[in-house]
């Protein structure tokens, strides 16, 4: 049984592992590294939008600030001239709240449209942020890999300088071989992530 498995240890099948280990480190060494630039890259994004977002929010609150000082000289304007200078001075949602709804120019509907674009920015940063999110259990995922493979990597390597007939030459091959197959199984687990 243990002069079959000597075949493990031989020097083909250690310079065979030798090869494909060291190609499995660097290759997912290097998607690692990608992976963790485009984590980067979308949290960079993230944050940018996120401040943009920020921004508008408070323009929007400033804007509903002005539409209420507005609308109560309008509603307070003692001539028509005043009253009519109020008016035009409406943002576009107030004017479009007030055309759907005089009732209640400051309904649901009025706030909805003034955030509505801060709204859409907020969305669109956590979509940045899961993103980038998404990236980084990749690149978790493919260090592990890296990991994993230069252990083998170095267990073959090791077996490769011992004598032939040595027993921890045989264990040292196996474990190559049983890491090398533990990295494939993780490799075919690695999330996608769409750019």
């Amino acid at each position: 049984m243990i002069v079959r498995l000597r075949v493990l240890s031989s020097e083909l099948v250690l310079g065979t592992l030798v090869a494909v280990l060291s190609i499995l480190t660097a290759f997912s060494g290097y998607q690692c590294s990608m992976a963790d630039s485009d984590q980067a890259k979308y949290n960079i994004k993230g944050q940018q939008m996120l401040t943009d977002a920020n921004a508008e929010y408070l323009t929007a609150n400033q804007m509903i600030v002005y539409d209420y000082s507005m609308y109560d000289g309008w509603y307070t304007a003692d001539d028509e001239e005043k009253s009519e200078y109020y008016r035009a001075s409406f943002s576009e949602d107030l004017q479009a709240s007030i055309a759907a709804n005089e009732e209640d120019p400051f309904s649901d509907a009025y706030y909805e449209a003034v955030y509505q674009e801060p709204n859409a920015m907020f969305e669109e940063a956590g979509a940045f942020f899961k993103k980038a999110e998404e990236f980084g259990e990749r690149g978790d995922a493919l260090q592990l890999i890296m990991l994993i493979s230069a252990l083998g990597l170095a267990f073959s390597a090791w077996a490769s300088l011992l004598k032939e007939d040595s027993a921890v030459r045989l264990v040292f091959s196996i474990l190559s071989i049983g890491l090398l197959v533990y990295c494939v199984m993780l490799y075919l687990r690695v999330p996608v992530v769409a750019a």
